[in-house]
């Protein structure tokens, strides 16, 4: 049960996230493997993970599950400053999107957590000319 909670979460954040507006247009995908070519990187991608549930029983009726979810913005953008300020731009503007997002199947659920490590991943940018960056959100849904 606790699986298919976490999927229903993930899906919501891909939903929610596909219908913000940004500064550079936004096509969330949920993966359970955001791996790709390096030859696909030229466009931009936007990964929604789901990466751990946690259960804790608040009551003996009631059981707070914390849905962990990882966002990641990955394009090839070189070391041009421009682009890689535009993307960090994005990744705060998906933040901003998270702390306010109300999720279509737990409309009670909420935001508890929201970190953003790695800001960029020196070792993608320099190894692979990629901007990487990490969102990670926990919502908390209450049974």
């Amino acid at each position: 049960m606790s699986e298919s909670l976490l999927m229903a979460v993930a899906d919501d954040v891909t939903l929610g996230l596909n219908q913000g507006t940004y500064s550079l247009a936004v096509t969330a995908l949920r993966l359970y493997q955001p791996k790709f070519e390096l030859k696909e990187m030229d466009s931009l991608h936007v990964s929604v993970v789901p990466r751990s549930i946690l259960e804790k029983r608040v009551s003996r009726k009631l059981v707070a599950f914390d849905c962990g979810i990882d966002i990641g913005v990955q394009q090839r953008v070189g070391t041009d400053a421009a682009q890689l300020d535009s993307l960090s731009a994005l990744v705060t503007e998906l933040s901003d999107r998270l702390r306010t997002l109300i999720l279509p199947s737990y409309p009670g659920a909420r935001l508890v957590e929201l970190s953003n490590d790695p800001v960029y991943a020196p070792d993608h940018l320099s190894q692979l000319q990629q901007f990487t960056s990490v969102i990670r959100a926990t919502f908390r849904v209450w049974k």
